[in-house]
């Protein structure tokens, strides 16, 4: 059956009605986190509507009958989900007297929610920036210890490295991936044979790197089995 014009417009202004109804805030950090809360669907969703009830309707107290009608589970479900929402200490129930009449009534009170809710922000917030500090300690450390490997060939050559010889050192740790412990085994080995240059330890990470030499102490015994035959400069 094909809707006329006037079924659309009569459509439009029963959805532009609803809309006009209003929103209800729900916080973002409720439906992120209820499983945390060691919640279900349905507890979630009855938080919602005992909000929604509260938010919209300014009935602080709503019948079971008035939350299962906006449920689709039965009353003997939207009860136990209730009891398990005042069990877990999220909901509680309070005693007011209306100031005006003195009538006693009751209310829903969603502060122990809120407060458990700001709990798990607060962890969130802390575990990222437990991760930022340990990403920007690592960064840290990898920039001091690379500039350590400076400082020590600065240190052995007695002078500044020229930028050539600083780029030399670059491409062994970023492009040829060498170890630092190896840099500088391979420059203490320079420094042992006399022939303190760029070239020559070059040379010597090479040779290591065709035998398959990954650290200081497979170096130490390369060098130590071959010394006797001497290194090319």
């Amino acid at each position: 059956m094909r809707s006329t014009g006037s079924d659309r417009k009569r459509l439009e202004t029963y959805a532009l009605a609803g809309l006009r109804q209003g929103e209800v805030h729900v916080p973002y950090i409720l439906l992120k986190s209820y499983k945390a809360l060691k919640l279900g669907e349905q507890e979630a969703m009855l938080l919602i509507q005992l909000m929604a009830f509260v938010d919209k309707e300014h009935k602080e107290f709503p019948t079971i009958d008035e939350l299962q009608s906006r449920m689709a589970a039965p009353p003997e479900a939207v009860i136990a989900s209730l009891q398990k929402l005042l069990k877990l200490g999220l909901v509680t129930i309070d005693e007011r007297t209306d100031e005006t009449s003195g009538v006693l009534y009751e209310r829903y009170n969603f502060e122990p929610l809120f407060g458990k809710l700001a709990e798990l922000l607060a962890a969130e917030v802390q575990a990222a920036e437990q991760a930022r500090a340990a990403a920007s300690a690592a960064a840290d450390g990898g920039a001091a210890s690379e500039k350590n490997v400076f400082t020590i060939f600065e240190n052995e050559f007695a002078r500044p490295l020229t930028p050539m010889e600083l780029e030399t050192i670059s491409a062994w740790l970023d492009k040829d991936n060498y170890k630092e412990e190896l840099i500088l085994a391979a420059l203490k080995e320079a420094v042992f044979a006399g022939k303190l240059h760029f070239r020559y330890i070059d040379r010597i990470l090479l040779e290591w790197s065709r035998n398959r030499v990954q650290t200081a102490e497979q170096a130490k015994e390369f060098t130590q089995r071959f010394r006797s035959g001497g290194m090319r400069t």
